[in-house]
């Protein structure tokens, strides 16, 4: 797992973005078990994830931060990263972001696949 904690905060929400190896639904739904082994990601607000199966099926979850999954799906197809999920984390801060919080979710996405290059 690869994971990047404290990229974003804006009035007072905090985002995290984590990834790994994932080939089908039952990956992804191991992959967020193990991160939400870690109570400060069990209690975040919002776990989005998405990836994209070798076969360019996409999988997305919103976890109630409604239309991120797509963000993080569209960014994958466009990186051509497949049987990989990646997982953008929110820890609401008490204010609305508005269109913001798709911008937050994109740069969370960004410095993933910037530090998966690395």
């Amino acid at each position: 797992m690869r994971q990047l904690t404290g990229v974003i905060s804006d009035r007072g929400s905090k985002y995290a973005v984590s990834g790994g190896l994932a080939r089908d639904r039952a990956g992804v739904d191991a992959f967020l078990k193990d991160l939400k082994k870690d109570k400060k990601f069990a209690k975040a607000t919002h776990n989005t994830w998405a990836m994209v199966m070798a076969d360019g099926t996409p999988l997305k979850g919103d976890d109630g931060e409604s239309g991120a999954g797509m963000v993080i799906v569209r960014m994958l197809e466009r990186a051509g990263l497949t049987d990989h999920v990646i997982v953008v984390t929110r820890w609401y801060g008490g204010k609305h972001l508005g269109g913001d919080r798709f911008r937050h979710v994109q740069d969370c996405v960004t410095a993933y696949l910037d530090d998966l290059k690395a």
